[in-house]
């Protein structure tokens, strides 16, 4: 399941779970909204191993998605234990996503 993301969040989950996956988005975005069945399929197939939000950086992202850098959506970032680990700009296939989670998780 794709978890919608908060600002607050990210000190109270993604700060305490192994492994989380964030895709910073936002409304306006297309490849944002093609990338949101792939990501809440992945997101079903990786579930025991990641968590998996959605975080829209003109709404409850904000801070978080300036506080990483994020210059371009999507933007998918890995985090464990709150430290990033990798990410992925730009709208990809499945199996690009899937091969980038794999590397990560």
């Amino acid at each position: 399941m794709l978890n919608d993301f908060k600002d607050d969040d990210f000190d109270s989950k993604i700060k305490n779970e192994d492994i989380s996956v964030i895709q910073f988005s936002a409304a306006w975005c297309g490849p944002c909204k093609a990338l949101v069945p792939v990501m809440t399929k992945l997101s079903d197939e990786y579930k025991d191993k990641a968590g998996f939000y959605y975080a829209d950086i003109e709404d409850g992202g904000i801070n978080t998605g300036s506080a990483a850098g994020i210059r371009g959506v999507p933007t998918v970032i890995i985090y464990k234990k709150g430290v990033e680990v990798d990410r992925k700009v730009g709208g990809v296939p499945e199996s690009h996503m899937k091969e980038f989670l794999d590397k990560n998780i």
